[in-house]
């Protein structure tokens, strides 16, 4: 079935909810406020359908103070129709609504007079003229204008067809799901139900989404689609997601539900900004954003050096995280006026210097993701994640892999999906150098380069040790690699240092990896190494990650049998007044006198058989 989204817009008593129920039979003004003042106070939703065909409507409302419920609805529009009334023309909110549309970039307009029934056939002629005229400043696409009553069945009937010939929903599909939540509710004994508008992606029955707000993960236990259960809701659909194990409490009007890895929260964004006429944007001045169905105050940072400014690029910090996409259409608003309209640059705020920002933002307002991967390159030396590219740039992995692969002096990791600058390599292999000329037994793996140098992925890292090869610094034996200055076989070598080294650190021997990490050593190799001097009784496995000399530990079990003369028994507290070790030393030791046959152990006690 196509779905096509219609949000209504006009000023107030222009008969905007009348149409809705004079096309569908759907009583938009559903609360008593509403009802008792004439107005709708909240988005309303329906829809009619033909066949395969199904049109949803949002009736927004009019009222001057209430244009943000408008722009919360705005943001889910396939089309727009604008209603005019035949007897009072363009009003004041009527202009409003149409420089809201036209800040969130809604091209596509329908333009229907209503009350035809209160003018007569030649004020009808001119008033149909005089909003073309007044639109024509702005560029939409119109792409019918009709002239209705209510109580004209024939224009009514005619508006339907009309409606019913327009093309499916013009949305492209992006790269995951997208839902702003903008109603929240717990019918008794179904849970937490919210409503909203798919965008990006379709969602599925028992799917897992995450609410970005929250940071907690749910599934799909049930979805409507016009008041139908459904298996799925495709993009553009007017849905109700019945979430699981969700307090309603933890959600509210202006939540993003997605998909779980795909967008992270910052505390700010960064906007590109077109003022409306006779409005200017002020530096450090807190306004209100709307974005989707959210609702937020913000500071604004312009970035020259000006104190206002009509048109430019903005920083927008707030006092929460911010769950934003690249490309996503903005509102700011001061009171109950609305100042200007915006688009998302930069979702994922990095830390950069202003210039570098300012050379970013003009990058992405272009959509020279090329230019701007350059610029965020200079501020993540140690790798830039592709995978932030459907946030940062509305890309696939696929096309933001091959924007990388298009570009000059970097390494590209599509295994791990890391883009790295090409002279970051020289960090890396200098790294590398200084390992092997402060010690000429160092030998490393890959991998255990890649555990001290975590930013860096392995991919990276071979990059750098094949071009040491090459240069004749290092030489390749199995997966590690030695100093190509070193004598051939120095494992002997190794060996006696390890020992040495447990020798010199007689009763507090230090763990096995930390061995390793000091002589530059994989880790792999020092096992062997250990089991090697295990083998030959040189050295004493007392623990997992615990080994001893062999001397030491003579050493030490006489002293141990010494207090036990001394004392009549040996325990953990007059262990201790002998020898200041931690609890693992100490414990360690005490277990192991219990492998001799003239040690008995009496509860926490040991003492000669």
């Amino acid at each position: 079935m196509s779905n096509i989204i219609i949000g209504t817009a006009g000023h107030i008593d222009h008969g905007k909810t009348a149409l809705i129920r004079a096309l569908n039979g759907f009583e938009g003004d559903s609360t008593n406020e509403e009802k008792e003042r004439g107005i709708t106070i909240d988005l309303s939703f329906s829809n009619m359908s033909k066949g395969q065909q199904n049109i949803a409507f949002i009736d927004v409302p009019g009222h001057e103070k209430l244009v943000k419920n408008m722009i919360a609805g705005a943001f889910g529009f396939d089309y727009v129709m604008l209603i005019i009334s035949a007897n009072e023309g363009i009003k004041p909110q009527t202009v409003e609504h149409i420089e809201i549309i036209n800040l969130l970039g809604l091209k596509e307009i329908i333009v229907v007079i209503t009350k035809k029934d209160l003018v007569t056939i030649e004020e009808l002629e001119l008033k149909k003229e005089e909003i073309l005229e007044f639109l024509e400043e702005f560029n939409f696409e119109i792409k019918f204008i009709s002239c209705v009553s209510i109580y004209d069945e024939t224009s009514i009937e005619k508006l339907k067809s009309q409606l019913f010939s327009i093309k499916n929903s013009t949305k492209q599909e992006e790269n995951f799901f997208r839902f702003y939540v903008d109603r929240v509710f717990s019918p008794k004994g179904i849970g937490t139900v919210v409503t909203g508008t798919v965008l990006g992606k379709k969602c599925l029955l028992d799917e897992k989404v995450f609410i970005c707000q929250s940071q907690k993960e749910t599934k799909i236990k049930n979805i409507q689609v016009h008041n139908q259960n459904a298996l799925e809701a495709n993009i553009s659909s007017r849905a109700a997601l019945n979430l699981q194990n969700v307090n309603i409490t933890n959600l509210k009007k202006g939540d993003l539900i997605t998909k779980k890895g795909h967008i992270r929260g910052f505390d700010g964004i960064d906007i590109s900004f077109k003022c409306l006429k006779n409005k200017k944007l002020n530096h450090n001045q807190t306004y209100t954003l709307f974005v989707g169905a959210k609702k937020v105050d913000v500071k604004v940072l312009l970035f020259d050096c000006i104190t206002n400014l009509e048109t430019g690029f903005a920083t927008l910090k707030a006092n929460e995280q911010l769950f934003t996409i690249f490309g996503e259409k903005i509102i700011l608003r001061s009171g109950n006026e609305t100042i200007c309209g915006g688009t998302i640059l930069n979702p994922i705020i990095d830390p950069m210097k202003k210039n570098q920002k300012k050379r970013l933002l003009e990058a992405l307002d272009k959509k020279n993701f090329t230019s701007a991967y350059k610029e965020l390159l200079e501020a993540h030396k140690k790798g830039l994640g592709i995978i932030s590219s459907t946030q940062r740039f509305a890309l696939s992995h696929e096309e933001a892999i091959s924007f990388a692969k298009n570009m000059n002096d970097v390494f590209v990791d599509v295994k791990e999906l890391v883009i790295y600058p090409l002279d970051t390599k020289n960090e890396i292999k200098d790294y590398i150098k200084e390992i092997y000329t402060k010690n000429s037994y160092a030998l490393l793996s890959n991998s255990s380069i890649n555990l001290r140098l975590k930013w860096a992925s392995q991919a990276f890292i071979q990059l750098c040790l094949d071009e040491l090869v090459n240069e004749n610094f290092l030489i390749q034996e199995t997966s590690l690699y030695k100093n190509a200055n070193t004598k051939e076989d120095f494992a002997k070598d190794l060996e006696n240092i390890v020992l040495q080294r447990l020798k010199e650190e007689d009763i507090e021997p230090t763990a096995p990896y930390n061995i390793y990490d000091d002589l530059d050593i994989d880790r792999k190799l020092g096992d062997d190494i250990l089991k090697s001097l295990t083998a030959k009784k040189q050295v004493i496995r007392l623990q997992h990650n615990l080994f001893i000399h062999f001397e030491s530990l003579n050493k030490i079990v006489k002293t141990m049998k010494e207090i036990i003369k001394e004392d009549g028994y040996i325990e953990l507290s007059n262990f201790k007044q002998r020898f200041d070790l931690s609890r693992k030393y100490l414990i360690t030791y005490l277990d192991y006198l219990d492998n001799y046959s003239d040690i008995k152990k009496v509860d926490t006690r040991r003492i000669f058989n």
